[in-house]
């Protein structure tokens, strides 16, 4: 019934060829029109996945209660001392900050006022203990920097240490730290280098720690997600205010871009970038397996208008029935190419062996009709089931894909019954001159018969094999590792998880209180999975009386110092070079018995000698940060006891919400990046508390929907494509033909990906329950040729139009596989490998399977 309907609707379509080309042609230009103006593409990820589960709606909550903490821009600033980090920190801030309408907020998280002024507060007594004799041991230093600020105070404290050696006060030892900074400030000048002096360090005569070479700024930039890179304003805007502001790697500072925002703008445009070369080599791959599959370029180019008109009315549907494309539904076009070239060629293969057998196109085409339409049908319509299996699933990013391309099969095979026979008609192909088929194939189409029990008994053993292989499959949770490792935002956030308390792996947990918070904070940091956990609390330091007692006794005797009763006036340029040459004549003074006052005496007679003027120079490098570092002083030495009560609302409004909601932040023990280590953390902290979010959960919920969306697709497709097959073939044998290959493609498929450490992830998974889709097209194909009586499968024109479909759909999964996207490209190796399986097995394992044709009827 079905094959005698679309044998008439060729033969309709033959007859009145003008009219179903016009009608198509007007169907494109109208699709083409409507999409144009209304296509889009939403590129936020956060909606790949359904906002109803209730794991999404515990984030959505608590992104509710702490906005600021959404959709961040992280600026991680590294540099040579900590003063240029911090200074350069500052400076980016505050730049950002007047662009309120690229940044609707600016944060610098530990240099803020409330951290600068109490920030001993949280160190230990020793050590802060430790900062007040250092500081008190500087005080005659600290006196003259503030009374004088300068270059002129900076030699004049030089001249001081000089005289206090010479008056055996000090041992040269003790100011060969500040005498070493000064020579290298004055090197550095002298060969033109911008490269500020520490004060921070020769004042502590400590090293300083690498948290010290590194300040983060936090910024939430407003995002265009009509735009394929939504942050891409505010990133330019970060570097062009580095750049303005000589935040460069020449001048010692280094500024890179990391955070939510820069990984999914980075994500997508890997996507993007290579594109145009891998699709232009698709395309040309895709047209050569065409032209040898067809030997005819009228024929070609029938199935490249088919071809078009149907994407572009695919297209059309999907902007009118969905909307905005995703990131991941955009790939419809693949996959349609694929499926309707297929479609394509089974069609015109068929057509030109009826052609080299009767002649007559009209003939031809009819014949051709009977003979492919049916399976062309049960393919098309096999493959949209497989595509709307999707659909029912929470993984909205697929799910849109499965609208989209299943209609879009439905599309093609319409097209392909209609369009393409009527351009096939008015163009008027030649005729053929040889059969169509692999003459060649006839002895392996006797071998496989003769052999089919060796052949079937060594594909039950590489099913067993693929069994044991398959326990072996690693499925990669971690979203991170399906980006390019090499992208700036990638490199920075694996940079800033060396230390733990920076990794992006928190759990995060909304208490009804601050009390309730410490409360839940002290049983999570009992679980051997937990490092530790910060609250509003973890703002209150512990032994805060001994701590400002220190700094009570230091302030008493600093005081004073730091806040001179009168500041001398900016020197001139000639005051600073006199006070240089007496320092360099104080300094030749003790020379004979120190070297290292040799030294700056003598790049000091150097400076001295330029006929250029080196004072600009000198004082970036050596004075002009002093103002600053003075204030740090007087700000570390005015702490004050903290309270709940009393930290300020710019820290306390991301840790307790308006209404006394409160957070706790939990860390995890090891490396987060291991999967087997955050699954372990999650699932210690959840039982705890349910109601958990944050990254790691996301994670891990994240790979339980889609793998639960695969599965329920796959089950979903293998049932329906069974019962397909079922009201089609009417035979359960026939149907068990039609599967059987495909499951073997499958299980090898899984095999290899645990042989050859190729893990399954979010993006290549798809390939799976495409393969059902695709590869049931094929033994279709061969299975309804068997049962009309034909034997030869392999030396038949379905076999030669097989081969080239596999070829022009590999060609374009193929293509995925040269993205510069990691997920994208591990999708389309898999995608490769299943289908390089499933033409093998249809062609060695279901030829052995059917066996003999069943004897036709007289």
């Amino acid at each position: 019934m079905m094959g005698r309907v679309i044998a008439r609707v060729v033969e309709w379509s033959r007859a009145h060829a003008l009219m179903v080309v016009a009608a198509a042609l007007a169907l494109a230009i109208a699709s083409g029109f409507y999409a144009s103006s209304r296509i889009t593409v939403d590129t936020d990820l956060d909606k790949l996945i359904s906002a109803n589960l209730p794991w999404r709606k515990l984030a959505q909550e608590m992104d509710k209660a702490f906005p600021q903490k959404v959709d961040l821009l992280v600026i991680v600033i590294d540099g040579r001392t900590p003063d240029e980090t911090e200074d350069a920190a500052i400076a980016l801030a505050n730049k950002l900050r007047s662009e309120p309408a690229t940044f609707h907020d600016v944060r610098l998280p530990d240099l803020n006022k409330f951290f600068r002024r109490n920030g001993l507060l949280f160190l230990p007594k020793t050590q802060v203990q430790d900062y007040a004799n250092q500081m008190i041991a500087a005080q005659p230093f600290l006196g003259s920097l503030a009374a004088d600020p300068s270059l002129r105070g900076v030699f004049g404290i030089v001249d001081l240490m000089v005289q206090a050696v010479q008056q055996g006060a000090v041992q040269p030892r003790d100011i060969s730290a500040a005498l070493h900074g000064v020579e290298r400030a004055v090197e550095n000048t002298l060969e033109g280098k911008y490269a500020p002096l520490s004060w921070q360090t020769m004042l502590s005569n400590t090293a300083p720690a690498p948290d010290d070479l590194r300040r983060i700024v936090l910024t939430q930039p407003a995002l265009d997600y009509k735009s394929l890179t939504p942050g891409a304003d505010a990133i330019d805007a970060v570097r062009s205010a580095a750049t303005e502001l000589g935040l460069t790697p020449d001048r010692g500072v280094r500024v890179r871009i990391t955070g939510s925002v820069a990984l999914d703008d980075d994500q997508l445009a890997t996507l993007a970038k290579g594109a145009g070369f891998s699709t232009a080599l698709s395309l040309g791959l895709l047209c050569l397996w065409l032209l040898l599959a067809l030997r005819s370029l009228r024929i070609f180019a029938a199935i490249v208008i088919t071809l078009t008109v149907g994407l572009v009315a695919t297209t059309a549907f999907a902007v009118l029935a969905i909307g905005p494309f995703n990131p991941i539904s955009v790939a419809f076009a693949v996959l349609f190419v694929g499926i309707s070239v297929d479609l394509g060629i089974q069609f015109s293969v068929r057509y030109r062996d009826e052609r080299y057998r009767v002649g007559d196109l009209a003939e031809a085409l009819t014949r051709a009709a009977r003979g492919i339409g049916r399976p062309m049908a049960v393919a098309a319509l096999s493959a949209g089931v497989g595509f709307f299996a999707f659909v029912p699933t929470d993984y909205s990013g697929v799910s849109e894909l499965g609208w989209i391309a299943g209609v879009g099969m439905l599309i093609a095979l319409v097209l392909n019954l209609t369009l393409l026979p009527a351009l096939i008609a008015l163009m008027r192909p030649r005729g053929e001159p040889r059969p169509v088929g692999f003459a060649w194939a006839r002895t392996a189409d006797r071998l496989l018969v003769r052999r089919r029990g060796a052949v079937l008994i060594g594909a039950a053993i590489v099913a067993l094999l693929c069994l044991v292989a398959v326990r072996y499959i690693h499925f990669d949770f971690n979203p991170l590792d399906l980006q390019n490792q090499h992208s700036e935002s990638v490199a920075t956030l694996n940079d800033l998880m060396s230390d733990p308390m920076n990794t992006p792996y928190t759990i995060d947990i909304l208490t009804p209180s601050p009390a309730a918070a410490a409360a839940l904070a002290k049983r999570l940091d009992a679980l051997p999975e937990v490092d530790q956990t910060v609250t509003i609390s973890s703002f209150v330091p512990d032994d805060q009386d001994a701590k400002l007692a220190i700094i009570a006794d230091a302030k008493t005797l600093l005081a004073p110092t730091l806040s001179p009763s009168t500041v001398k006036p900016s020197p001139t340029d000639l005051e600073i070079l006199d006070a240089m040459r007496t320092t360099d004549g104080e300094l030749k003074g003790i020379a004979s018995h120190y070297a290292g006052a040799e030294r700056v005496a003598y790049v000091l007679d150097r400076l001295l000698a330029k006929k250029s003027n080196p004072l600009p120079l000198l004082r970036a490098n050596l004075s002009d940060e002093i103002p600053n570092r003075l204030q740090d002083v007087r700000l570390a030495l005015g702490a004050q006891k903290i309270t709940l009560d009393n930290i300020p609302p710019a820290v306390k409004r991301d840790w307790v919400t308006a209404d006394g909601r409160a957070l706790v932040e939990a860390y995890p023990k090891g490396d987060p990046r291991d999967n087997t280590v955050l699954r372990r953390f999650v699932k210690a902290v959840r039982a705890i508390a349910p109601d958990a979010t944050g990254s790691p959960v996301t994670i891990q919920e994240s790979a339980r929907t889609v793998t639960r969306a695969f599965v329920t697709a796959g089950i979903i497709a293998i049932a329906a494509i069974a019962l397909l097959l079922l009201v089609v073939l009417r035979r359960m044998r026939d149907v068990a033909v039609v599967l059987a290959p495909l499951l073997l493609a499958g299980l090898l498929t899984l095999a290899t990906t645990a042989v050859f450490d190729l893990p399954l992830n979010y993006a290549n998974i798809i390939a799976l329950p495409l393969l059902l889709g695709i590869g049931v097209s094929f033994d279709i194909y061969f299975v309804m040729r068997w049962r009309a009586g034909n034997a030869d499968l392999l030396r038949s024109s379905t076999a030669r139009a097989i081969l080239f479909s596999a070829l022009t759909t590999g060609t374009a999964f193929g293509s995925l596989a040269l993205s510069n996207h990691p997920g994208t490209a591990s999708m389309g190796v898999l995608l490769t490998i299943s289908l390089g399986y499933t033409l093998l097995c249809t062609f060695i394992v279901l030829p052995a399977l059917l066996g003999p044709p069943p004897a036709m009827p007289d």
